[in-house]
Order: structure tokens, then C-alpha cells, then sequence
């Protein structure tokens, strides 16, 4: 039996069950997460309303209308209950590559802004970032100069993308930029639902003397449908220890640092 701190995390899950069988039945859901199907079905009543799935009766399947990318991309909030301790652990150990008077760049990912999470023992930073949660975050700190790009706002994801964006990038230089990946392998590289956030990303990534990439374990192996670059433009990838042997050698073979987490 699994259980979860919020029904958020518990409704994440069933999203993520349904990704992998396309189809799941209220009655198994409601044994293995310890509430009634009474809770399981306003679960999957919310999850229609936000045109996440299909109820049918007993349960609820994928709509075949809709792609598992575009499922990823309208799934931002729940994205941040996915693995969650796994990405904050990333973000501290990111964190720690900064220094004082740092200027660094955070794109739109759910682990990228476990870093801006973590920026506490910092009195000297400059953030640059398309994402309106991690502007939000940073300027709490109120002692850090903050940028957040002009362009337009991805309702799905909270970025900032499109022509007006990657001008404003070409403006500026960063030392370090975390990059969230969506999807990496070491045939397709890393990849991404939207091609507007591909572009932005392959931006960001030509503007950063160091590119490091956070994602937990559940990205490897994988390609979306919208290509941003070849592994060889990452520095550094920091994740979970779940990280497939095979794709952890391939990386250092490539004289790509990785840095796993425990948790």
C-alpha cells in the first residue's frame, strides 16, 4: 500500500500509472493507495476536468486524442510532486556548484527550480531565468539581482519562450546555466515536448561558459518530440543514484561529470 502526503501527489501518481498502462481501474487504485473509491473517483473527476484522461466506468483510460507529450506538457504542478525528493536533493547538490558573484541562468524545468530553492547561504548573485516560479522564488531572497526574460508565457509550463525571449538571452552571458531535461538519451540527447522551449533552451545553452543539466531518474532513456542538443554541450549532470549504470558510463566516456544523490 502507497500512501501520500497530499492528494496532489496521489493524483500525480495515477497520472503516472496511466502514462504507463493506459488504462486504470478505481477499484486497484483505491486498494494500493489506502483511500475509498469514493476519493479515487473525484480524483479521476478532477483529472477529466483538466482533459488529463477519460472515465469510463470502473476506471479511467488515456485519451487517445492526446499525446503523452502534450499530457507532460498541461501536468506542470503535479510534475513538481513527481520524484520530489529526489529533485530537491538535486537542487542542493546543484546549488553547491555556485559562487558568490555567480551569474547564473535557470530555464523552466521542476528540478531546475529546486535550485533557486537552495540559494540561502548566497549574498551575491545574478539569476536570469524564463521561468515565473523561479523569478518568484529568487526575489524573496530580496538581495539578488533578477531577471526574468520578456516573451511569451507558456500557460502549461510558467516559462517564458519565443523570438522576444531569445533576443533578450542574446543580451547576456552566464557562468553556470541548470538546464531541466524533459527527456535524454545518449543516442537522441536531450529533447523536449515543446519546440518552443527547445529553441529557448539551445539559446541558453550557447549563452552559458557551463551548462549543467539536473533531472531525476526517470528522464534517461527517453526522446520527446522536439530536439535541443547533443550530450556533448553538457558540462556536468547531476541526478538521482537510480541512474542506469549503463548511461552513467556512457556519459563519463564522454568526459561529462555526473554527480548522483542519494536520498
Amino acid at each position: 500500500m502507497v500512501f501520500f502526503d497530499s492528494a496532489q501527489g496521489r493524483r500525480s501518481a495515477i497520472l503516472q500509472r496511466l502514462k504507463e498502462d493506459s488504462s486504470i481501474n478505481a477499484a486497484e487504485l483505491s486498494k494500493e493507495f489506502g483511500v475509498s473509491e469514493v476519493t479515487i473517483r473525484k480524483d479521476l473527476r478532477l483529472l477529466e476536468e483538466r482533459r488529463l484522461l477519460i472515465r469510463v466506468h470502473g476506471g479511467a483510460i488515456m485519451d487517445s486524442t492526446v499525446s503523452a507529450d502534450e499530457i507532460e506538457e498541461r501536468n506542470f504542478h503535479f510534475k513538481q510532486l513527481v520524484n520530489a525528493r529526489e529533485k530537491e536533493a538535486i537542487g542542493r547538490a546543484a546549488a553547491a556548484h555556485i559562487k558568490n558573484g555567480d551569474t547564473i541562468m535557470v530555464d523552466s524545468g521542476t528540478t531546475a527550480l529546486q535550485v533557486v530553492h537552495n540559494l540561502q547561504n548566497f549574498t551575491d548573485l545574478t539569476i536570469i531565468t524564463n521561468s515565473v516560479p523561479a523569478m518568484l522564488v529568487a526575489i524573496k531572497y530580496k538581495r539578488f539581482r533578477v531577471i526574468l526574460l520578456g516573451g511569451t508565457v507558456r500557460e502549461s509550463s510558467n516559462s517564458i519562450v519565443g523570438p522576444l525571449a531569445e533576443s533578450n538571452l542574446k543580451l547576456f552571458y552566464c557562468d553556470k546555466l541548470f538546464l531541466g531535461v524533459d527527456s535524454i538519451s545518449v543516442e537522441a540527447g536531450l529533447s523536449t515536448p515543446s519546440m518552443e522551449e527547445a529553441s529557448t533552451n539551445q539559446v541558453m545553452i550557447s549563452r552559458a561558459r557551463e551548462v549543467i543539466a539536473v533531472f531525476d531518474s526517470s528522464k534517461v532513456n527517453k526522446r520527446a518530440l522536439a530536439f535541443i542538443a547533443n550530450l556533448d554541450k553538457i558540462n556536468t549532470v547531476i541526478t538521482d543514484f537510480h541512474i542506469p549504470a549503463g548511461f552513467r558510463s556512457s556519459l563519463r566516456s564522454m568526459k561529462i561529470n555526473v554527480e548522483t544523490v542519494t536520498i
